[in-house]
């Protein structure tokens, strides 16, 4: 059983819960983040409130919240092994329905929720000459779909896959790997459950399905464990961003 300690932001949503959870199954300790003390009570009650995992609230768009996290991983477990950018907002609209709300909202989660936290563990993990940061995309980014028009996400996530390879070549000779999961359609409680919702929601995959989070915890798991893969930007999408079908 592992001792490392991991990083995952948004740790209390369906993907960031997946993520902690497999993490601490394979004997890490975890520090997750999250918007509200709430939020993070209530993800802590449902992993059984392990004593290995601790959590820090605050908004992940302010360097004060990234400063945090690995100020109180540290203090608690010695060094931080692994950060997972997982934090993220999707909004899908048309281009002239997207609001200044929304692209602030957008900006600060998933840009600024990157940047402050992978600054912290880059300044952190480099001088160990060891770490891994994987960065949580979407595969909408890798193949845009008319069906969901997302410009902001697509924006954001797209630059987001760029700026992996860039800070892996930048942290290559240092140790630290970085890498990114750009996942496709996954079954979370933000998606409804009626028909035609989860008609459309299968529509949008050659392979006619939808993942589970424990598809993209597997597939992060996969990325932190591997000794010689960086700058990948690995699609769990069921083969949305093949191209056209």
């Amino acid at each position: 059983m592992s001792k490392k300690t991991v990083i995952v932001t948004g740790v209390s949503g369906g993907l960031g819960f997946a993520i902690a959870e497999a993490y601490l199954k394979r004997g890490y300790n975890v520090v997750g983040s999250d918007i509200t003390t709430e939020r993070l009570k209530d993800a802590a009650a449902r992993l059984g409130n392990p004593s290995n995992f601790l959590t820090v609230a605050g908004d992940i768009a302010k360097k004060a919240t990234a400063t945090e996290l690995f100020a109180r991983a540290i203090e608690a477990f010695g060094k931080v092994d692994v950060l997972v950018n997982n934090a993220g907002i999707f909004i899908p609209k048309q281009i002239t329905e997207y609001t200044e709300d929304d692209l602030n909202l957008i900006v600060g989660t998933n840009l600024m929720g990157f940047f402050y936290p992978s600054q912290a563990a880059a300044a952190h993990m480099a001088p160990n000459k060891s770490g891994h940061i994987v960065n949580i995309t979407a595969g909408i980014a890798l193949n845009p779909n008319v069906k969901t028009p997302a410009i902001l996400p697509i924006l954001i996530k797209g630059g987001l896959n760029s700026a992996t390879k860039g800070l892996a070549l930048e942290l290559a000779t240092s140790g630290v790997k970085v890498n990114a999961v750009a996942p496709g359609i996954i079954q979370t409680p933000m998606h409804a459950k009626d028909e035609a919702t989860q008609a459309f929601l299968h529509s949008l995959n050659p392979t006619g399905t939808v993942g589970r989070p424990e598809d993209i915890a597997e597939a992060v798991l996969y990325l932190t464990e591997s000794n010689y893969t960086t700058g990948a930007v690995l699609a769990v999408d069921g083969g949305m961003s093949t191209g056209t079908w």
